[in-house]
């Protein structure tokens, strides 16, 4: 992210105006490694490999905000790693960590993982320093130290079934599992934040928040969320593209102002549950209409979302979620052009 990025981004968070109406997307391997022409495996395996379709990115779209920007990661695999998980790397699907259900009975006696040697983790930072030089020179910085959230590791760890069903069943060792997760991931962000100096967002992506109802949100999510936002960044930037009725409206209080959600959320309710306090990406579908639709398509869409906004501050347009697999350069064309050159009837 270039500094003049970085600048409208902290505009966007802050609630002034922005001109011409700004784009951007979460991208990562779902999607680069294809649109670049390699395998995810390849995009994994080779630093210049990784770091040349991240250029071509940032080069074909000059004007988009890629977030969070150059992000080295494996996959689902990275933090679930450092707990011991299997983590298998297929050569061209995505990569995935194997639960251990039994773990969950015994982690108690597990440490803490050290982020500067467990796991995957000092492989994401030694793929940084190695490329910040390059990355610098082409006039762009690591902005964001990033993570998956709490709730998502530990259904890694566990299975999403095994973890949910013991929060019912025993609230008391999952409050004790989340503790060591959240103190675990504070610090791998404190770590990113040491290495890179650039550094002056977060981002924690966890979609595990849509399956809780609003009470076991406010049990097992709010206190560690807000203890993993308690950090001295300019910008807190949380994924969620499952479900956000339950929880929208906890966003201020977890420390949360710029939030990528489903692509079913209505932005003008988001809006108003969070009191206008939280700036928003979003929010086509990603999948339906950016990666299957032509570029017609993405222009109405688009269209149609502009034409409902009741304000058209605090947002960075883009898909409610990730880039998927399958975009292609045409429809991310179409979607810029549209957002900049959009007035309203």
């Amino acid at each position: 992210m270039t500094d003049a990025q970085w600048e409208t981004l902290l505009k966007i968070v802050q609630g002034e105006k922005v001109e011409p109406l700004p784009v951007g997307f979460i991208i990562d391997s779902p999607w680069l490694p294809g649109w670049y022409g390699t395998s995810i495996l390849e995009y994994f395996v080779h630093d210049t490999v990784w770091l040349e379709a991240n250029f071509k990115a940032v080069d074909t779209f000059p004007e988009v905000i890629f977030l969070p920007g150059f992000w080295a990661e494996f996959g689902m695999c990275t933090e679930p790693s450092a707990f011991g998980t299997r983590c298998v790397f297929p050569p061209d699907t995505f990569p995935h960590p194997l639960s251990v259900p039994k773990l969950i009975e015994h982690l108690d006696t597990v440490p803490i993982p050290n982020p500067a040697t467990d796991g995957l983790l000092p492989f994401v930072i030694q793929r940084l320093k190695w490329a910040s030089p390059l990355i610098e020179k082409k006039g762009h910085r690591i902005r964001f130290s990033v993570s998956r959230g709490p709730l998502n590791v530990a259904t890694f760890i566990f299975g999403t079934t095994e973890f949910l069903t013991q929060l019912l069943m025993t609230p008391e060792p999952m409050h004790a599992v989340l503790s060591k997760i959240t103190q675990f991931l504070k610090a791998w962000h404190d770590l990113q934040r040491e290495m890179f100096p650039s550094i002056d967002g977060m981002l924690v992506l966890d979609d595990i928040i849509g399956f809780l109802s609003e009470d076991q949100f406010k049990e097992f999510g709010l206190p560690y969320f807000k203890t993993l936002f308690d950090t001295e960044v300019s910008i807190k930037f949380l994924h969620n593209d499952a479900s956000c009725l339950a929880s929208a409206k906890y966003l201020p209080e977890m420390g949360v102002n710029l939030f990528n959600m489903s692509f079913d959320t209505d932005l003008n309710w988001l809006r108003e549950v969070t009191q206008n306090r939280v700036a928003m990406v979003g929010n086509i579908p990603p999948r339906d209409v950016l990666a299957s639709g032509n570029p017609e398509m993405v222009r109405k869409t688009i269209q149609a979302l502009l034409d409902s906004l009741s304000d058209t501050s605090r947002i960075l347009f883009s898909c409610g979620g990730g880039m998927p697999p399958g975009v292609s350069t045409e429809n991310i064309l179409a979607f810029v052009e549209t957002v900049k050159n959009y007035k309203r009837k």
